[in-house]
């Protein structure tokens, strides 16, 4: 979806690569959560003044803040906070109203919502939720390409931890499962919406999608290239194996006997039997 004020974009993207949390930007300028998130919206114009107190916060030049950064390619894993702490998960930077649709999305649906539901969970008028969100699409918009960013960048980052291509594809499909238990409601939204994404978005999170899958793709047959992996067809295989996650927050709960990263780590495993996995 465009957005409204390139600048806008452009803080996003800065405090992002910056590791700045949107509270911690906001309290370090002096302005409630809200209005930074409108600010990075693009539903609120930044004065010259304020844009010159979040560069000086961020630590880069006034300059950059002018013109929307390039998006980082989905390929690196410093994409993330960090490409070693792909195993921590801090909690989303999700502003009242989105945390309210999450809460709504996974238990009505997302056709069953509507912004007075999403209000009610917020706490907030609907007025006030317009007035940060143009629309319920917007909501899941948000929602779903927050979800693919955060499992990009952890995927990568375990991807390049990998020494052989059995490693990385072990450790990717140990992050796969994380993200899918760590953040299960925001999975189970990603996983069973998609139908309700109008264009271009769908397109977006559909190949977001693919370049995950292409990632598990290309390790699993490099792996059976060399020997590791003795399955006849590595590339259907990657694929039952990221629809196993993809099933993860149908039936894991934090209730279980099992956290998860004892399942995530037990998912590799199966995972590597899927593959036929050689001893050393």
């Amino acid at each position: 979806m465009a957005e409204h004020n390139p600048t806008g974009a452009a803080v996003r993207r800065a405090r992002a690569q910056s590791g700045t949390t949107l509270r911690a930007l906001a309290a370090g300028i002096g302005v409630s959560v809200g209005t930074m998130s409108a600010i990075e919206n693009g539903k609120v114009a930044l004065t010259i003044d304020r844009l010159h107190e979040i560069a000086r916060y961020l630590d880069v030049p006034a300059s950059h803040l002018l013109t929307p950064l390039p998006d980082r390619a989905p390929t690196e894993p410093a994409a993330g906070p960090t490409s070693t702490g792909w195993r921590t998960f801090a909690e989303l930077d999700l502003d009242p109203a989105l945390r309210a649709a999450v809460q709504v999305f996974t238990d009505l649906g997302y056709h069953g919502a509507t912004m007075r539901l999403v209000a009610h969970a917020a706490e907030s008028s609907v007025a006030g939720i317009y007035h940060y969100h143009r629309s319920k699409q917007h909501l899941l918009v948000t929602l779903m390409t927050r979800t693919m960013e955060d499992m990009e960048w952890r995927v990568a980052a375990a991807d390049a931890e990998g020494g052989t291509p059995a490693e990385r594809f072990a450790l990717m499909v140990e992050a796969i499962a994380l993200c899918h238990t760590v953040r299960r409601d925001l999975a189970f939204i990603t996983a069973t919406e998609m139908r309700s994404l109008e264009e271009p978005d769908r397109s977006a999170v559909t190949e977001a999608r693919r370049r995950l899958q292409g990632r598990l793709d290309d390790a699993a047959v490099a792996a059976a290239a060399d020997g590791s992996f003795t399955t006849s067809d590595p590339r259907n295989t990657a694929r039952a194996v990221a629809t196993m996650c993809m099933a993860l927050p149908y039936w894991f709960s934090p209730t279980e006997s099992m956290t998860p990263a004892e399942v995530a780590r037990d998912y590799a495993g199966h995972a590597l039997a899927m593959m036929q996995v050689q001893p050393g």
